[in-house]
């Protein structure tokens, strides 16, 4: 049996399509995040970045705007990252393949490219 698969659309609205995601400790989990939009990833890029439990995220949001050369992860802030996957343009797709955290909790996860979690494209991994 392999990972549960949660599939996570990006909008050209800067929307995730699930802004919630349940787990139990340590499960295995594949997000496939699919670009939906049409605008070009220069514009409207999106990622989907698993923070760890209390992590800033708009500090991390923030360190994120000067970071394009690493698909706006910021090095100085790599080790507040669980998982992540890469920075895709309109209908591209990529996933990313990790465990959920030992730790119960809420996990935040944002699009890192600029301005995005800002303007509302983020939601919580809830680990039980």
């Amino acid at each position: 049996m392999g990972p549960r698969v949660v599939t996570v659309e990006a909008t050209d609205a800067m929307k995730f399509s699930v802004t919630r995601i349940e787990a139990t400790a340590g499960e295995e989990l594949k997000v496939v995040l699919k670009n939906v939009g049409t605008l070009p990833k220069e514009a409207m890029g999106h990622n989907w970045v698993l923070l760890k439990k209390g992590a800033d995220v708009m500090g991390f949001s923030t360190a994120a705007l000067q970071a394009k050369a690493t698909d706006y992860i910021p090095a100085a802030m790599a080790a507040q990252v669980i998982a992540h996957t890469k920075l895709i343009g309109p209908k591209q797709t990529d996933e990313v393949t990790f465990k959920a955290p030992s730790e119960a909790g809420e996990y935040a996860f944002i699009c890192s490219f600029p301005a995005h979690a800002m303007a509302g494209m983020r939601g919580v991994l809830i680990v039980k």
